[in-house]
């Protein structure tokens, strides 16, 4: 691409960059704040846009702050993975075929802690 249009980033790139600045934070954050603490030299319109589309999808919250708002996130990392599986998983109607390639795609330690977690859920 040329100078003038530099290429886009993955999609959930900026998603991913963005919470994670949020969970290091371990605060509610403006997007001023953000901004600052992302390299790549977003600009304010971009992270508030990215915050407002995680706020839709209920992966932050937000507070007033002055005439803008302050976002936290709803769950840490490992909880917003387990969400994401849930939600692909509820859009499919063959759920045992799904749960059936996922189990075959694990490890065999990803398998014993599967086992294992099943196991102490059942007690």
């Amino acid at each position: 691409m040329s100078e003038e249009h530099p290429e886009r980033r993955p999609a959930g790139e900026l998603e991913a960059s963005v919470l994670a600045v949020l969970w290091a934070a371990g605060k509610a954050l403006t997007p001023a704040d953000v901004q600052r603490s992302i390299d790549g030299g977003l600009a304010r319109t971009t992270v508030t846009t990215i915050l407002s589309r995680l706020h839709d999808k209920g992966w932050v919250t937000r507070t007033r702050e002055g005439r803008g708002f302050a976002y936290t996130p709803t769950e840490d990392s490992p909880g917003l993975t387990a969400r994401r599986m849930h939600s692909e998983l509820e859009k499919e109607q063959d759920r045992s075929t799904v749960l059936a390639r996922f189990v075959s795609r694990l490890s065999s330690d990803d398998e014993r802690l599967l086992r294992e977690l099943l196991e102490s859920e059942g007690k």
